[in-house]
């Protein structure tokens, strides 16, 4: 059973049609990624499958269970988590008081009977924010806020954990530090759905990708397939040569 099946999702604002008709699964323990060119729909995707957003249509299922009327922090509750592209933790808390606020909103930390909850020593361990547990979080870089966003969102324990373009706006080494710790969150057995304009170090991560254009599923498959198909160039990579993509 798909821990996340997305169903026929629509969602209009005042007769513009942001999402239309949007299906698609993930798989648990899968990476999904997903693109589009600026106004495809994306982030109001993101806000419909975290409860920012009602949608118009449509329906989610998360873990076999239909959440499309839940608030945002009984999803979270539930495990279906998402990181914010504006970074914004709370300026006047240490960098670890903002990790243990995300677990107030959580499953909680150190749950003996699940396997993805973590101690916040691990969570800034292994988001490689540890050594700055004790700065606030405005003293931090553009990199550690952005490592914060996700350890604010591991603290919750998520089972599917939405990361919205954690990578943006980072230099190339920074860039490879947070793939590294995507790749770890994944190795714990977090399900993850990614979307990225970062589109070379996304495909080293994913498994699978979907494209929207215009708010609608223009793409669903296998990330080479995606480089190289002609409507997915066209609307989004805007390049004749793909990029090559990399064994997750």
């Amino acid at each position: 059973m798909a821990l996340l099946a997305v169903q026929q999702l629509t969602k209009r604002f005042a007769g513009v049609t942001a999402v239309s008709d949007v299906s698609f699964e993930i798989a648990p323990g899968e990476i999904l990624g997903l693109i589009g060119p600026n106004g495809a729909g994306k982030s109001t995707l993101f806000a419909l499958l975290s409860g920012m957003l009602a949608p118009t249509r449509g329906r989610i299922l998360f873990d076999g269970t239909n959440v499309t009327r839940w608030a945002p922090h009984r999803r979270c509750r539930h495990g279906l988590v998402q990181t914010f592209q504006l970074a914004q933790a709370f300026p006047d808390l240490t960098v670890e008081q903002n990790v243990r606020v995300g677990a107030l909103f959580g499953r909680g930390l150190g749950r003996k009977d699940d396997a993805t909850a973590v101690s916040v020593e691990e969570v800034l361990r292994l988001t490689h924010l540890y050594d700055r547990r004790d700065a606030r979080s405005n003293e931090l870089t553009l990199a550690g806020r952005k490592r914060l966003e996700v350890a604010r969102a591991l603290a919750a324990a998520p089972r599917l954990l939405l990361l919205d373009e954690v990578m943006a706006g980072l230099n190339p080494t920074e860039l490879a530090e947070i793939v590294e710790i995507i790749r770890r969150i994944h190795a714990r057995g977090i399900t993850l759905l990614v979307t990225e304009h970062v589109v070379e170090s996304l495909f080293q991560l994913i498994h699978r990708v979907v494209v929207l254009h215009h708010g609608q599923l223009l793409f669903n498959g296998d990330v080479r397939a995606a480089s190289e198909d002609p409507a997915v160039l066209e609307a989004y990579l805007g390049q004749s040569t793909p990029p090559e993509p990399t064994a997750a």
